[in-house]
Formats: structure tokens, C-alpha cells, sequence
């Protein structure tokens, strides 16, 4: 299997789902041809990234019409807005005509009054025939003196309504270029949206694409994955009879294992557990026997406990694989297996002591990349490493 890095979980968080789905197809499909590990790792990414997709069509579809509204909401703002200025600027243009005919009535009266009409009204009173005659003479002063005031209040209340309405024209003439440039602004921002949205369709109709053609590829390889898949059991079943035979071979006369935990065998990451997988693809159970380590090619194996070695050589999807009995546990014969080696330094009948370096990592076999695949079988019978390895894997 391809070894995928997982040695910090800050590394692990940032694994996206399709990291994982592929790390997933390729661990089912250990066995098969490189055409269907292609196409398992094609369709586990297209598959991992559809929903994303999906929502990213749904997230960008609701955008273009939450930013039409918006667009929409703010040209119908500019317009009210140019409206009220429209209504504002006719009152304005109502109060300087007002303001002007006021001026003109205020300038005729101080033309007037530099004329000598103020002279006149004192003639009007000095030639009055007599005290009523004076009175009368006397309202009539006062009421052109009212007037004339009358009309100077007229022209600054003019004057000062003129302003007012200058004053709301220019708000609202920037109201109605604000809401202008707010207007283009979501309209530029709706039709941006637009374009994603027309991306993410596109992206969405690629990763459709990509998923049939991995698919069609995936059955095409039906009958040649199957084939691999029954050689892989039969190379389980041959692994499990060759070490049921050793142990009835040798029978209670086998030592004993001392016990304690395994060493690590490796120098590594662990990039798959051992356990049942369902194969999605082509509708089969299959057992990882192992645990998986990623490492360099060529980096040292050693042996994870002291004991015989009763099989070192190439065996069918395991590649270059190195069996070592430690004696018996629990009623059973103890066995680990490395798989997958470049080199191995035993043989047969060798015995070997803890931490001796045993092979190199390699991609032997049906392998994709450098790991080593570690098993630990009791009586030929698989079980789970991290039972046995120390917690920390180091």
C-alpha cells in the first residue's frame, strides 16, 4: 500500500477526506493491478470531493441570488433617492424664486427711500392741518414703515428657507450617488458570483466525469482483480498451513515465550491497521494481516523479538517475506512476519536475537510504495500488531 505520512497529528489533521479515501482504496486494493489501484484512487478522490462540490454549487447558487436581491434592493434605494432629490431641487428652485422676488420688492423700497421719500412722509406731517389730521397722517407713515419691514422679514425668511433647501438637495444628491455606487457594487458583485457558480457547475460536471470514467475503468478490471484477490487468499492459506506445520512439527518440545512487549521492527509511521475491509469496488472481504509502517527504502528491519527463523523468501503479493517463530504463547506458536523487503540477511533455521537486522524495506509484492508490513499469527492465524507493540510505536 502506498504509505501515507501520519507522524504528527497536526499533519493528520490537515489530511483532507480525499487523502483518506484514497489511502482507504488502496489499502483494500493492496492486491489488485495498477490499472484498478489507478482507478480506485480516481473514483475514491471524486467521490471524497463531491460533496464539497456539491455544497460549493448549492453556497454559490444562493450567493448569485442573495446578491441579485441585494443589487436589486439598492438600485430601487438610488432611485427613491433620485426622486426625493428631483422633488427637493423643485422646492429649492420654488425658494430662490421666492427669494428673488423679495430682493426686488426690498430693492424698490430702499430705491425709493434714497429718492427723498422719507423726506416726503415729513412733509405729509408738517403740512397737517390739525391734530386729528396729524394722527391720521401719522398712521399712514407707520403703516408704509410696517410694510416696508414686512417685506425685509419676507426676503430673510426667503433667504433662509433657500438655504434649508440647498441644504436637503445636497444630502440627498449624495444619498442618491452613494446608493448609485452601492447599486454597482452588488451588481458587480452579483455577476462575480455568477461566474463562481458557473466554475463550481463546471467543477461539479468534471468530478461526475471523472467518477464514471474510473468507474468504467474500476469493472473493467473486475475479472483480473478477483483473479489476484483468490491468489492473495491462497497465499494466506499457504502462510497459515506452513506455520500450523512447523508448530506440530517441533509440539510441546517448543520453548516458551519469554513474554513482554515486541520491538518496533521499524524505524517508521504507521500508515494501516490490521482488520477486515470491504472492497466497494469489486464486492469482496478482504484481511489486512498487518500493520503497515512507511519508511525509507532500505532502511533496516529488525527482528522484533529473539527467535528461529523458519521461512525467508518470496511469497506471491507478500514479496520478499521473513517469518520468525519465538516460541509458544498462550498454547500457540508465535510467529511475526515482514513483508515487502528489498533484501533479507536469514535464512531458514537461523536464529536470531532481538534487534538484529533482518532485511531492508522494500516494495516487493503487490506493494505500491516502501513500507514494511509487519504481522504478528498465532498458530498461522493473524492478529492485530498494536496488541503486542509498544503504545508509543517507537
Amino acid at each position: 500500500m502506498v504509505p501515507v505520512h501520519q507522524a504528527a497529528p497536526a499533519r493528520a489533521d490537515r489530511e483532507g477526506d480525499a487523502a483518506r479515501a484514497v489511502r482507504r482504496a488502496e489499502a483494500l486494493l493492496e492486491n489488485a493491478s495498477a490499472t484498478a489501484r489507478s482507478a480506485a484512487r480516481r473514483l475514491a478522490v471524486a467521490t471524497a470531493a463531491m460533496p464539497a462540490a456539491q455544497k460549493k454549487v448549492a453556497t454559490t447558487r444562493g450567493v448569485v441570488v442573495a446578491t441579485r436581491v441585494e443589487a436589486n434592493t439598492a438600485r430601487r434605494q438610488a432611485n427613491r433617492a433620485r426622486e426625493d432629490y428631483g422633488r427637493i431641487a423643485q422646492r429649492y428652485a420654488a425658494a430662490a424664486g421666492r427669494v428673488r422676488e423679495a430682493r426686488e420688492r426690498v430693492d424698490t423700497i430702499a430705491a425709493t427711500s434714497y429718492m427723498g421719500s422719507t423726506f416726503a412722509r415729513l412733509n405729509v406731517l408738517v403740512t397737517a392741518a390739525g391734530p386729528q389730521d396729524m394722527l391720521d397722517r401719522m398712521g399712514l407713515v407707520e403703516q408704509l414703515m410696517d410694510h416696508e419691514q414686512e417685506e425685509v422679514r419676507t426676503l430673510i425668511d426667503a433667504r433662509r428657507e433657500v438655504r434649508a433647501e440647498q441644504d436637503r438637495a445636497g444630502a440627498a444628491k449624495r444619498a442618491a450617488e452613494e446608493y448609485e455606487r452601492i447599486a454597482l457594487s452588488k451588481l458587480r458583485a452579483a455577476q462575480t458570483a455568477q461566474v463562481a457558480a458557473v466554475k463550481a457547475r463546471q467543477a461539479m460536471y468534471q468530478l461526475v466525469l471523472a467518477r464514471k470514467t474510473a468507474l468504467t475503468t474500476a469493472q473493467s478490471q473486475r475479472a483480473a482483480v478477483l483473479a489476484q484477490y483468490r491468489a492473495a487468499l491462497a497465499t494466506e492459506r499457504k502462510v497459515q498451513a506452513a506455520l500450523r506445520g512447523f508448530d506440530h512439527r517441533n509440539g510441546t518440545s517448543a520453548r516458551r515465550y519469554g513474554g513482554g512487549r515486541l520491538m518496533m521492527p521499524v524505524q517508521g509511521w504507521k500508515t494501516s491497521d490490521f482488520g477486515n475491509r470491504y472492497d466497494p469496488y469489486y464486492r469482496v472481504w478482504q484481511l489486512h494481516a498487518g500493520t503497515d509502517f512507511a519508511a525509507g527504502s532500505g532502511t533496516s528491519i529488525r527482528a522484533a523479538a529473539s527467535g528461529r527463523v523458519i521461512q525467508s523468501d518470496w511469497n506471491g503479493g507478500y514479496g520478499l517475506y521473513t517469518c520468525i517463530n519465538h516460541g509458544r504463547l498462550g498454547g500457540y506458536g508465535f510467529t511475526t512476519c515482514y513483508a515487502h523487503q528489498s533484501r533479507s540477511y536469514v535464512r531458514p533455521g537461523t536464529y536470531v536475537r532481538r534487534g538484529q537486522v533482518i532485511g531492508r524495506v522494500g516494495s516487493t509484492g503487490a506493494s505500491t510504495g516502501a513500507h514494511l508490513h509487519f504481522e504478528t499469527r498465532f498458530g498461522g492465524v493473524p492478529r492485530n500488531p498494536l496488541r503486542y507493540l509498544p503504545g508509543c510505536l517507537c
